[in-house]
Formats: C-alpha cells, sequence, structure tokens
C-alpha cells in the first residue's frame, strides 16, 4: 500500500521520537543501577563498572557526543496534536503538513538533554578516581568532543562536562592548557576543588601508565574475592557471612548444647559471681547524667 507524504513524514517523526526514547530509558536505568550499587557496597558498583568498560562503554558514550549536540538537543520530533494530554483532550484537529512541522513550541527537547545529562553522569562514575580509564578518554580524543557540547547551555550539562575535562587536564600537556584558558577559567569557576589538586599544574609524566593496567588487575581480584565470599554457593562461603536469624521466637526455641564443664560448674560459678557479692540496688537504678 503506498503512503502519501503526510504518511511518511509522521513515520519519520515517530521513529526518531523512538529512539530518543530508548536512549533516555537505557541512560536512566544505567544510572540508577550505579547509583544504588554504589550505595550498596562499593564493590557491586565496581563490578558493574567493569563490566560495562570491558564493553566498549566509554567510547560508545564518546560516539554518541561526536556529533551536533546543540542541533540533538534542540530537536523536535514531536507532534503537538497528538501527543499527551492533546491526544485525549477535546476534538481531534486535523493532521496536516503544517502541524507536523511546527512541532513543539518549546525551545530544546527535554528529553534528549536529560539523555545527554544522564550519558555525561554515567561516564563521570566510570572514570572518577581511575587512571585507566581517565587516560582512556585521552587516548580517544574526548577533550575537543566534550569542548563542543559546552555549547549547550544549561548548567547541569556544563557541570558534569567540565567534571570530565578536570580529571584529564593533567594528562594532555601544557600546550592544550595554553590553549584552552577559556575552558580552564570555567572549570575554576563551575567545578568543586579540592586542597591537593593538581589537574591544572600537574605534569604527565607523573602518571606513570605503566601501572594502570596493574590497578584494573588488583581491583578486579578485589571484585571477584567479594563475588566469591558473599555469593559463592560452594563449600567455600564464608561462615561469617551466613544470614543471620533476626527472629526472636526461633531464636529463643532453638536448642542449645551445652558442655558437660558448664553443667558442672555452673552453680559454683552462680553462688561466687552472684549471690555472694553484694549489689547497691540504689546506686544501680539511680539517673546517672553524663
Amino acid at each position: 500500500m503506498p503512503i502519501t507524504v503526510l504518511q511518511s513524514m509522521k513515520l519519520g517523526i515517530d521513529v526518531n521520537r523512538h529512539k530518543e526514547i530508548i536512549v533516555k530509558s537505557i541512560s536512566t536505568t544505567l544510572l540508577l543501577l550505579l547509583k544504588h550499587f554504589k550505595l550498596n557496597h562499593i564493590y557491586q558498583f565496581e563490578f558493574m563498572s567493569q563490566h560495562l568498560v570491558f564493553a566498549n562503554c566509554i567510547p560508545l558514550v564518546l560516539k554518541f557526543f561526536n556529533q551536533n549536540i546543540s542541533s540533538y538537543v534542540g530537536a523536535k520530533n514531536s507532534i503537538n496534536v497528538i501527543d499527551f494530554p492533546n491526544c485525549v483532550i477535546g476534538d481531534q484537529p486535523e493532521l496536516t503538513a503544517e502541524s507536523l512541522e511546527a512541532g513543539d513550541n518549546a525551545a530544546y527537547c527535554w528529553r534528549n538533554l536529560f539523555s545527554c545529562i544522564n550519558l555525561l553522569r554515567i561516564l563521570n562514575k566510570l572514570t572518577k578516581w581511575k587512571h585507566s580509564r581517565t587516560m582512556m578518554l585521552v587516548v580517544f580524543k574526548s577533550a575537543p568532543i566534550l569542548k563542543r557540547a559546552l555549547k549547550v547551555k544549561q548548567a547541569m550539562m556544563q557541570l558534569y562536562v567540565l567534571k570530565l575535562l578536570k580529571m584529564q587536564t593533567k594528562y594532555l600537556g601544557r600546550q592544550w592548557r595554553k590553549s584552552n584558558m577559556k575552558t580552564l577559567s570555567a572549570i575554576y569557576q563551575k567545578v568543586r576543588h579540592r586542597l591537593n589538586d593538581d589537574w591544572a599544574y600537574g605534569n604527565d609524566m607523573d602518571a606513570r601508565p605503566w601501572d594502570f593496567q596493574a590497578e584494573e588487575c588488583a581491583l578486579r581480584a578485589c571484585v571477584d574475592r567479594f563475588n566469591t565470599r558473599r555469593y559463592d554457593n560452594g563449600n567455600s562461603k564464608d561462615p561469617e557471612y551466613a544470614p543471620v536469624d533476626n527472629n526472636i521466637l526461633s531464636v529463643l526455641g532453638q536448642t542449645v548444647e551445652l558442655s558437660e564443664d558448664f553443667k558442672r560448674y555452673y552453680e559454683t560459678w552462680l553462688d561466687r559471681e552472684v549471690f555472694s557479692t553484694k549489689i547497691d540496688w540504689d546506686q544501680l537504678l539511680k539517673e546517672t547524667w553524663y
């Protein structure tokens, strides 16, 4: 069945809208998982982070940002007359080419802006305090890509872009810092600093790139040891981390086996430690304020 020009335009807008929704959903889910794992246990967070890094998440996110981000954020892939709640309120106007081209009246697409911020936050969580992953940003030439993202005039998005630029500045060399003084000034103004920060003047020779692989291997060993200790179903599971019964009725109802020495000397211990000891109950019950 041949489709008209109007149906073709509607289909194209709908396909782009579905792509935007998929990017928003995936980025939100990944960010929430990383935040939850980091709150629950740091090794759970590191386990997922390493899987994302090994699955080429960092170059994939950089490839996503290697486009005209201003146009992406300002894209209007929506049909206002059939969007919710307009589609269920009042009479439906006739769908024309003019109404399709009009789109939304907003200056930006909140969905795309939200996706960009989520992806930047994921990139920050994967690379923060990890020298090897920061060097991946340098190797993949992320600095010019991130600088183009600064054209989007939104405070939160610019903050996370500047954080990513800050952590790799000392690896980019003195010449890059000299020719990007505006970016360094923006980092000084908007990003939180610490007393021992050396990002603006640190020498890239201090980075010791030969230690980066060792850091990842050591982290992987710690994560594997944590998973084996906590979640292994074999006999190697540490009894110290077994689940604890917190039900008072079941705990009091358990049968406790007393040793022969305990049964033999219990009355002697009771007479010596309890009955023969004078206790000042008034002093014991007296309220004490510290």
